[in-house]
């Protein structure tokens, strides 16, 4: 059979493609860890755990901490809204990307290869390239001030050292996928626990927690610092690599390949996804109400650099180890990012470009390309405004999101890819809706900061 660029393939499960299916997507680990069979849900759901916390690091990486930081210390709980809006946000996109891994056996990225011209292929990937180094820049600045902190490692070093994260990767994946879900779970469960501490030393307000949460302000869209935050906190919450790791990763399991089997796989799927972003709810509105609690309400709201709220947060909240727990938190959070991260380069680099090299090969080729510019933007800007560095990276993240979001979207609509499995016409409607707004926002904030 020809797969030339204009032949439309229709497989036998009813999905219609350009081209077959080439390499499965992280080939070395793709349906490595088997579901038992006859299994009772509990079990089944454990088989199917994993996947949704290595995606939710990305939903609590050091991009996170500098917008909640500085949204919590300007704003005080006003912009909690925007955090809970946009995780309800990832969880309704992370479904649609579990939906397309499972359904299809392809990737997005591998997706996008597949159905839109080269032209276009490449423009994405671009786009997804920049996305991954800007996240990066965060993941790297994040881990190194965490270094700094912690055993006062130089900035620059600290961003060096963050690169061999590469190594632990390879070690962890040859060893089998189940260990680095154990070491990102926990990871999770350091950085979940230190925000606990914080948030009880910090003795926050109830009500105004629930007001900011449920009810939203109108001066979001009049401020235009405000929306530049609340843009930023968009970017690193909703973040387009995840979209791309998250359809692949799903494929580690080795679930049946029945129209029973791949619904089964999207329930406990989603059910593990909506748990682990439950999470990343929690740390990232716990970081909120802690700048909201410990430097807003003591009139230290221009505090937006890491460093500075590390050196207060101990006199101000009178609890003797609090920067220690923050800065443990911080690096726990910025290594697992940079786990995940590099994941997703691979996974974009050869769900695009097609390449196929050595697996270590690719992870220090995709590494490299994330990393060089956070050392050269560090080595530029030292140890000051690493802050707006932060917010801005998620700022870019957040531009860049639409490149993602509109073909998972229309790739999930699509009855002949998708075949019973395609979006229900209201969940259509309400994705469709999702990346309209994120769309609608970032050309806003475009709007009002060239208008000055």
């Amino acid at each position: 059979m020809s797969t030339g660029p204009l032949e439309v393939n229709r497989s036998k499960t009813g999905s219609a493609w350009r081209i077959e299916a080439g390499a499965p997507s992280l080939p070395e680990v793709h349906r490595s860890l088997p579901i038992p069979a006859g299994a009772g849900p509990w079990r089944k759901l454990i088989a199917f755990a994993g996947p949704g916390f290595l995606v939710a690091v990305g939903y609590m990486d050091p991009g996170n901490w500098a917008t909640d930081l500085a949204a919590g210390a300007r704003f005080n709980y006003t912009l909690l809204f925007v955090v809970m809006l946009s995780n309800l946000m990832a969880i309704l996109l992370q479904s649609l990307a579990i939906k397309l891994g499972v359904v299809t056996g392809r990737d997005l990225a591998q997706a996008c290869r597949d159905h839109f011209s080269r032209p276009v292929t490449l423009l994405l990937w671009i786009a997804a390239e920049i996305a991954i180094a800007a996240c990066d820049l965060a993941e790297v600045i994040g881990s190194a001030i965490g270094l700094q902190l912690l055993f006062h490692i130089p900035l620059l070093l600290g961003v060096c050292i963050t690169a061999l994260d590469v190594l632990l990767v390879l070690y962890l994946q040859n060893r089998g996928f189940r260990y680095i879900e154990a070491l990102v779970i926990a990871l999770i469960s350091v950085v979940g626990i230190c925000f606990g501490l914080e948030v009880f030393f910090s003795r926050p307000e109830f009500a105004g927690i629930m007001h900011g949460l449920f009810v939203p302000s109108t001066e979001i869209l009049r401020n235009s610092d405000m929306l530049y935050i609340a843009i930023g906190i968009l970017g690193a919450t909703v973040m387009p690599h995840n979209l791309y790791l998250h359809s692949s990763i799903v494929q580690t399991r080795s679930f049946e390949q029945t129209p029973t089997g791949k619904r089964e796989a999207i329930k406990f799927s989603q059910i593990d996804s909506a748990v682990a972003l439950t999470v990343a709810l929690f740390v990232n509105a716990a970081i909120l109400i802690v700048a909201a609690d410990v430097f807003f309400r003591t009139g230290h709201s221009e505090v937006a650099e890491i460093q500075d709220a590390y050196k207060l947060l101990t006199p101000l909240l009178g609890f003797g180890g609090a920067s220690l727990v923050f800065a443990l938190a911080l690096l726990a959070s910025g290594q697992n990012s940079t786990l995940t991260g590099t994941l997703a380069g691979q996974i974009v680099m050869e769900g695009f470009l097609n390449i196929r090299l050595k697996p270590w090969l690719r992870r220090l080729i995709t590494r490299l390309v994330a990393i060089i510019p956070a050392i050269i933007v560090t080595a530029m800007m030292g140890e000051h405004g690493t802050a707006k560095l932060l917010v801005l990276s998620q700022v870019i993240l957040s531009m860049q999101l639409s490149f993602a979001v509109f073909p998972l979207v229309m790739f999930t609509s699509d009855r002949a890819k998708m075949g019973e499995f395609t979006n229900a016409p209201w969940l259509k409607w309400l994705s469709w809706m999702t990346g309209g707004v994120i769309a609608a926002l970032n050309v806003w904030l475009l709007v009002r900061t060239f208008s000055g």
